[in-house]
């Protein structure tokens, strides 16, 4: 199966009203700004868009909503975040028919998974839809790695085409392409090292801070693709305070937070997740206008 999954794709935040139902005019408008912004995908119900805190019903009536207003403008994915195997089976049969067109696919949630189990829950995911599926392979977070060894045997399915690295080890990005050529499409998943990924062979950046600073970040992106590495540094070193926020424990809470400064989104989440407090608001915050003060023109690098 061959997709043309390439480019920076936003992992999406859903927008809640204050008490904590969500505000789904608010998720489209954001999504339609990130699009009109030149992103090149839109992910709803990653990590960054809270999706083991919502409802069943609630996933299916944002991705129905996320679906309207993309229109078919760029890819549209859904990340699969489920306790077991037999509920993510069941909601990637849903959202097949709700019109995604493939799936960001988590390990099950319900607890620390081994790699064997890993696989086999990856396996069973694909072969109960006929759209294409991305690895999250994020051992740092969710406890498992999918080795190299592991997504050989993930190879022999052939919806499974692509993964999103998160290891925080870009030999990874190496080794996937010695072992497998372009057998997968290669996605970097971790904010901070986003630029060397691209810079060895990753097609793509899946992002949260790319909800706050779109454009900068498709920039970097055509940049490193054109082997205009300097020049792509030069923005990277102004984003990276900001990027950083993407590797801590609350990086919900401090990418909503930077949408809401931002103009971009509100700040609320859904508890256990709470707001952050006072003085991480304020590092956010001085994180935020140093940006701003320092943000490069980037009509000087000709990419239009």
């Amino acid at each position: 199966m061959i997709v043309d999954w390439q480019g920076v794709y936003p992992a999406v935040t859903t927008q809640f009203n204050e008490d904590e139902s969500i505000n789904f005019e608010t998720t489209k408008a954001m999504i339609n700004s990130l699009i009109e912004e030149g992103v090149h995908g839109i992910i709803v119900l990653g990590t960054v868009g809270e999706n083991c805190a919502l409802r069943a019903e609630e996933k299916r009536q944002v991705l129905s909503a996320a679906k309207e207003v993309v229109a078919g403008r760029v890819p549209l994915l859904a990340g699969v975040a489920e306790t077991t195997t037999a509920l993510a089976v069941e909601f990637v049969q849903d959202a097949e028919q709700l019109g995604a067109e493939g799936f960001m696919v988590l390990p099950g949630m319900v607890y620390r998974s081994t790699e064997r189990e890993a696989i086999y829950h990856y396996q069973q995911v694909a072969r109960a839809t006929s759209l294409p599926i991305m690895i999250y392979n994020n051992p740092i977070t969710y406890g498992v790695d999918v080795s190299i060894e592991g997504m050989r045997t993930l190879a022999a399915e052939p919806n499974i085409v692509s993964v999103k690295e998160a290891t925080e080890d870009t030999r990874r990005i190496s080794e996937l392409i010695s072992a497998f050529g372009e057998r997968f499409v290669i996605f970097g998943g971790v904010d901070d090292v986003a630029l060397e990924s691209l810079m060895l062979g990753a097609t793509g950046w899946i992002s949260g801070l790319t909800n706050v600073f779109p454009r900068e970040s498709v920039a970097i992106y055509k940049l490193a693709q054109q082997g205009r590495f300097a020049e792509a540094t030069e923005i990277w070193r102004w984003f990276l305070p900001l990027l950083r926020l993407d590797t801590v424990p609350t990086l919900v809470q401090c990418i909503k937070y930077a949408e809401q400064l931002a103009g971009r989104g509100s700040e609320k989440t859904r508890s256990p997740r709470l707001s952050l407090t006072d003085s991480e608001k304020a590092y956010v915050s001085r994180l935020y206008d140093e940006a701003m003060t320092n943000r490069i023109d980037l009509t000087k690098y000709n990419l239009d």
